[in-house]
């Protein structure tokens, strides 16, 4: 039987959120600051997931957002938008 490819046993595997989705959230629910919790709360990620924050979208809004990991893309335009991350 012909191996077919090689899956890491250490990979770690993110649950991907984009700005676009945080902007929306912060409108509709009137929020400062999205931590794991908020991230649970609405849907976008089980327990034990893992985050990781992606620069698709634009953020206007100023959060203090709280993840596992950030692009570099996101890092930059949360921190344009007046805003804090925070890394788990």
């Amino acid at each position: 039987v012909p191996k077919v490819g090689f899956n890491p046993i250490n990979r770690v595997e993110y649950v991907s959120i984009n700005l676009d989705a945080l902007q929306s959230l912060a409108e509709k629910f009137n929020l400062t600051a999205i931590d794991f919790a908020t991230f649970k709360e609405h849907g976008l990620a089980s327990k034990n997931d893992l985050i990781k924050v992606l620069g698709r979208g634009e953020l206007k809004a100023k959060l203090e957002i709280t993840a596992h990991a950030f692009s570099a893309t996101a890092q930059k335009a949360i921190e344009s938008a007046g805003g804090a991350i925070v890394k788990l």
